[in-house]
């Protein structure tokens, strides 16, 4: 059974910087396309970014220039430096694999405060 442990998600203040991390289990990570997602208070969840197996990278709009996806497949790990950060970044981040694993895991909640 798949699963994704978000974490390193926390309170900070505009313009400062926080590193996510997603640790994933039970499927061949170095196969798997991975992508990031955020969903805001009241908001469906929206994608943010994604990283190819050879890590090619894509990123929304809203974070081009301030966000970094990278991912370790020794450690089975997914990352998403975030810096520059806004109080519209505010939200819980998940991860999960393109296509989507049917389970989500818990997210990391990120507050960004002015």
């Amino acid at each position: 059974q798949v699963q994704l442990v978000e974490s390193g998600g926390g309170l900070v203040q505009a313009g400062g910087s926080l590193r996510l991390s997603c640790v994933v289990s039970g499927t061949i990570f170095t196969l798997k396309p991975m992508a990031w997602y955020r969903q805001a208070p009241g908001e469906p969840r929206q994608w943010i970014a994604t990283i190819s197996r050879t890590d090619i990278t894509n990123y929304s709009e809203s974070v081009k220039g301030r966000f970094t996806i990278s991912r370790d497949n020794a450690k089975n790990t997914l990352f998403l430096q975030m810096n520059s950060l806004k109080p519209e970044d505010t939200g819980v981040y998940y991860c999960n694999a393109i296509p989507n694993f049917s389970s989500w895991g818990q997210g990391t909640q990120v507050t960004v405060s002015l």
